[in-house]
């Protein structure tokens, strides 16, 4: 028989906190758990050996230190961590799931907001409007490029889609709105049916590299992907293509990247780097052909509403004895973003 309202601890940042459960959240927990004294704390360290002790549910999100096994040994109630974020990785130890606890992620609904933000790279991309709008802030009363050049549009473009994770697929999702050419997509993991189903066509690396115009990355980092998109890769792709990351920054050798953009014959869009910040002074930043945004893709503002509510959805499943969603396994935190 499942627990009627748990005992509930939030572990995350305060400001997190107050971002993500406003009043209709904080309602609805308050609705379907009981709360810990204090609801929210930065870290388990920061809670007492009682409260631990007796915490059934952590809600956990940015700002949660790692969790370790010595706390898992003192929290003999716990029966899941729902983390009202993205990837758990480097959150929660390898033994979580031998030892019952039960996990979850917000990653579907964190893709949401990335997926938008790639997608609007992707039409920006077509125009190439970000470079000719940077040139026309360097060079202003002229244009860089005749409005007769066939490249500027989105017509017929061949997009290229490097790993088919949550973001990838919901990115093949939303291409359906253009009239674009082949989708292109690179994933030792991904299903050639289901690839094709989602619209797209499943081809090595570098036959992608080979043939994408825009190319976008979707990739999680793992040891086997640092670095994956390094000089020998860049040199793959069309002059003229634009490289769009919104994954993880070491995916990509960004001294390889500096030499094809700083060349010309490449365009970037990165809303993540290696460094993150890029230092001051950085060569790339002073790039017109390449744009680089604060890493702004994911959920922010009210969008992180939307993670908080998904969180909730798992905290009532759980409490109903249902399937969490977002469940989290060894296999897909193996390969997850």
């Amino acid at each position: 028989m499942a627990t009627i309202r748990p005992l509930t601890a939030a572990v995350m940042a305060p400001a997190t906190f107050r971002r993500q459960f406003g009043p209709a959240e904080l309602q609805r927990l308050t609705d379907l758990a009981i709360l810990s004294d204090p609801i929210c704390t930065d870290s388990i360290a920061a809670m007492s050996a009682t409260q631990l002790a007796e915490t059934e549910v952590l809600l956990t999100s940015w700002g949660c230190p790692p969790i370790t096994d010595s706390q898992l040994d003192a929290a003999p109630r716990l029966r899941s961590i729902i983390h009202a974020a993205g990837s758990v990785r480097g959150l929660v130890p390898a033994s979580v799931h031998t030892r019952g606890i039960a996990v979850a992620s917000a990653a579907e609904m964190n893709a949401v907001p990335v997926a938008e933000y790639t997608l609007a790279a992707i039409i920006l991309a077509g125009k190439r409007a970000l470079p000719l709008a940077a040139h026309g802030r360097l060079a202003p009363g002229t244009w860089e490029t005749s409005f007769d050049d066939d490249a500027l549009s989105n017509y017929g473009r061949t997009i290229g889609i490097v790993g088919l994770s949550k973001i990838g697929r919901r990115v093949l999702d939303l291409l359906r709105i253009l009239d674009h050419g082949p989708i292109l997509v690179a994933d030792p993991f991904a299903d050639p049916a289901e690839v094709r189903r989602l619209g797209g066509e499943l081809l090595p690396l570098p036959e992608v590299l080979a043939r994408a115009e825009i190319l976008s990355l979707h990739a999680p980092l793992l040891p086997a992907t640092r670095n994956m998109i390094g000089a020998a890769e860049l040199a793959l792709l069309p002059d003229g293509a634009t490289i769009i990351n919104t994954a993880r920054g070491a995916l990509m050798d960004h001294d390889a990247l500096l030499a094809e953009c700083s060349a010309g014959r490449l365009d970037a869009i990165l809303d993540v780097t290696d460094p993150e910040p890029l230092p001051a002074q950085h060569p790339l930043l002073d790039l017109p052909n390449v744009t680089v945004t604060p890493h702004l893709a994911g959920s922010l503002g009210t969008e992180t509403r939307r993670l908080a509510q998904f969180a909730l959805d798992g905290l009532e499943a759980l409490i109903a004895g249902r399937p969490l969603p977002g469940a989290v396994t060894d296999e897909t935190a193996a390969v997850s973003a």
